[in-house]
């Protein structure tokens, strides 16, 4: 299988952005985003997906934290669907439910060439630190409809909002790594009846 990395920039009046992935990677993670905890979430991506991510984003925070949570999602959806290539021999599918304390999550991704989000997430907060929770939305949708991936994300149990983010962010990342990894059995193969994806 080529190399699956990619490297992409966004540059609005908004945002400058910058994102480069490796989905093979050892789950290194390097990042500048301004905000912190948003950088900490994904860093659990990163770590719990295998899949080396550098992140330099430069937005528009004297206003607030929206602009750079969304195009972040956004720049990090472009930068999958082109590493990933035309999806030949992968898994697809992937899915997985991380516990933190009393919090459990549960997020199933596929890689369907068609973007839906369903996120099922009701936070004991508005605000985790700095940090406005209803962002996570727009991170996600922003992921999604460049990702070109359909996404459902439930947190199913927790009542400290630091941890219910935490799980859904684990989650991501193992549902990621599942469903980016090569699958022996369908080498050169493309994972759907229709024959592209």
């Amino acid at each position: 299988m080529a190399e699956r990395v990619a490297t992409v920039s966004r540059d609005t009046h908004e945002t400058k952005i910058q994102v480069r992935i490796n989905l093979d990677g050892e789950g290194h993670f390097q990042s500048e985003t301004g905000v912190a905890f948003l950088d900490h979430m994904l860093d659990q991506v990163a770590r719990h997906g295998l899949i080396d991510l550098e992140i330099n984003a430069q937005g528009d925070l004297h206003i607030d934290d929206h602009h750079t949570v969304e195009d972040l999602g956004i720049t990090l959806g472009q930068a999958f669907a082109q590493a990933i290539g035309d999806k030949r021999g992968i898994r697809r599918y992937g899915h997985a439910y991380v516990p933190l304390d009393e919090a459990l999550s549960r997020v199933v991704v596929d890689f369907s060439g068609r973007p839906g989000l369903s996120m099922d997430v009701e936070f004991t907060r508005a605000n985790i630190g700095q940090f406005d929770t209803q962002l996570f939305w727009e991170f996600f949708q922003g992921f999604v409809n460049h990702a070109q991936v359909t996404l459902h994300i439930d947190n199913l149990k927790g009542f400290n909002a630091h941890h219910q983010a935490e799980t859904i962010f684990k989650a991501f990342g193992r549902a990621l790594r599942m469903a980016v990894e090569p699958d022996p059995r369908m080498t050169g193969r493309m994972p759907s009846t229709k024959g592209s994806l």
